[in-house]
């Protein structure tokens, strides 16, 4: 097949930025595109333009005005699936399968509230019990994989604009930081992103409406990832954050994220 390119992006509902999509896919051209936070069920997703911006298989696990996921491709997909994590028919994880029998899992993980305590904030609570869930699902992967998404969590101190400041925010806490830890090494996953920018370099992929300058601020967090098992690492050729597109008209506040193969 030659390079095989993959982009991943946290849209903030496609339905309100579906000519970012159509944009983003004309000059990017990606292989598969796989989208979070949709808010959209599925009869109502936007099948018809994701068709008409060249995707043959259109693969969404929605959720009317909450969550949401897809995965789109331009490549054949043999298989599709979801799964429901923590038993709460959250629309928060969809997977394909490629002919070459890699699988593209693509999630939505809770963002979990605002106090960073389990017993006080149930949204905190079921965060981390779904990181947990992710754990016990990575140690029975037999297959090789790439997962990606937005995963809400900031594993490393350069993933954050000031760890001093953030260490006790939820997306930056010990106890979130140690169980994406454990989710990644359950599967031996590579960091893709941070095997092509260095840990010691800050590397950041969303930033808050809040900020009048985004740019000129910079308080910004990695919280979209890109995992590969470790034999498919062979194939990787780079990554990219396109952060040009958080400058586009009506923006979501996450960049897509770029990654290219030499196949997968």
């Amino acid at each position: 097949m030659g390079a095989f390119r993959l982009i991943t992006w946290n849209v903030n509902s496609v339905r309100a930025r579906l000519e970012q999509v159509a944009r983003l896919s004309h000059e990017q051209r990606p292989h598969i595109l796989c989208l979070q936070e949709t808010k959209v069920d599925d009869n109502g997703f936007p099948h018809k333009a994701m068709r008409a911006a060249g995707y043959r298989h259109v693969c969404p696990r929605g959720q009317r005005m909450h969550h949401g996921v897809a995965i789109l491709a331009r490549v054949p997909v043999v298989h599709s699936y979801s799964l429901d994590w923590c038993g709460k028919g959250d629309a928060r994880h969809i997977a394909v399968r490629l002919e070459s029998g890699v699988e593209v899992h693509c999630f939505y993980v809770p963002a979990g509230g605002d106090e960073p305590d389990p017993e006080t904030n149930p949204r905190f609570a079921h965060k981390l019990a779904f990181l947990d869930e992710m754990r016990a699902w990575a140690e029975t992967l037999d297959r090789p994989v790439v997962m990606v998404g937005d995963l809400n969590v900031a594993p490393l101190e350069t993933d954050v604009w000031s760890h001093k400041q953030l260490r006790n925010v939820i997306s930056h806490t010990p106890p979130e930081r140690a169980r994406l830890d454990a989710v990644m090494a359950a599967h031996d996953w590579v960091d893709a992103m941070r095997a092509a920018v260095p840990a010691e370099h800050k590397l950041f992929t969303w930033w808050s409406y809040r900020a009048r300058d985004w740019r000129a601020s910079n308080r910004g967090r990695r919280l979209d990832h890109i995992w590969v098992s470790r034999p498919l690492m062979a194939r990787f050729r780079t990554m990219r954050v396109l952060d040009d597109v958080r400058d586009w008209p009506r923006p979501s506040d996450h960049a897509p994220v770029l990654a290219d193969f030499d196949d997968l």
